[in-house]
């Protein structure tokens, strides 16, 4: 059986959680930059936890950019970043994603790196769905440059457990299954226009609401210099499904507050979780 990561004990407080939205470029100092600046602002607006989108350092001329960029585990100017930024400012960084060495040379593993407000990475979670999609003019084949994770991963705050996943996972309810009840889902992510239109929304309201938890969404939002358009439209959302905030285009954060009453209110008016036979 996989096992998430690690487990919550004990009453939680509530906390502000905000979602960064990016239109990252293939440059990684400008695009840590931008992050800094946009992490800054939701601490600012008192944020206790930040989650940057997938791709957060880069979003490549080609897909092969992100392989030039990648970092061996623990070591590296992007993880340097997420570590040196979580500690400064004394909060909980969901590092979106970043390009990790894989076990094939010419691949990388798309990893969400978590950092906790000591600036300790407390999480790992390497992407296991790999997105394909073709319509038109219109292909992805993230097969050809990323090698997949396996691992479901949750995490342990004082305010929150934590289950981590990106972008096209969002698609396979059996994941977030396998994590086991959170009261929180981070979801960085890189929709395109074309899918997000479609399926985004209504992806990330299933997810909150038949697993009876906040979802927080970060997403790459606009025109990159590669052509490719992101759909955006990163959110916060609650238990019930409804959107408590939202950021169509461009960047910017998102936050709000993970209320663990209107949790156990949810779950209490409809106990689906404890219905569950399967």
């Amino acid at each position: 059986m996989i096992r998430p990561q690690s487990e919550s004990t004990g009453a939680l407080q509530n906390a502000r959680v905000a979602a960064v939205q990016m239109v990252s470029t293939p440059r990684v100092e400008e695009n840590l930059q931008t992050a800094g600046r946009l992490v800054s602002e939701a601490v600012a607006q008192g944020a206790e936890l930040v989650a940057l989108p997938e791709y957060f350092p880069i979003m490549g001329l080609r897909d092969g950019d992100k392989v030039k960029v990648r970092e061996a585990d623990a070591c590296g100017p992007i993880q340097d970043f997420l570590a040196e930024t979580a500690r400064r400012h004394g909060i909980w960084l969901v590092g979106g994603s970043l390009p990790l060495i894989a076990s094939e040379e010419d691949k990388v593993l798309n990893s969400c790196l978590v950092y906790n407000p000591q600036g300790e990475r407390v999480a790992r979670y390497d992407k296991i769905h790999l997105f394909g999609f073709q319509k038109g003019a219109e292909r992805y084949k993230e097969s050809a440059t990323i090698e997949a994770g396996y691992q479901p991963v949750a995490f342990a705050t004082p305010f929150a457990r934590v289950g981590l996943s990106i972008c096209y996972d969002i698609r396979f309810p059996e994941l977030y299954r396998a994590l086991g009840v959170t009261d929180l889902l981070v979801i960085p992510a890189a929709f395109t226009e074309t899918t997000g239109c479609a399926h985004w929304e209504i992806l990330l309201r299933a997810r909150a609401i038949e697993n009876q938890c906040y979802v927080l969404a970060a997403a790459q939002g606009g025109k990159h210099e590669n052509g490719r358009e992101t759909h955006g439209n990163s959110m916060l959302i609650d238990p019930w499904g409804d959107i408590l905030e939202r950021k169509a285009k461009g960047p910017g954060i998102v936050i709000g507050e993970l209320d663990h009453a209107r949790i156990a209110e949810v779950r209490t008016s409809l106990p689906a979780l404890k219905h569950r036979v399967m």
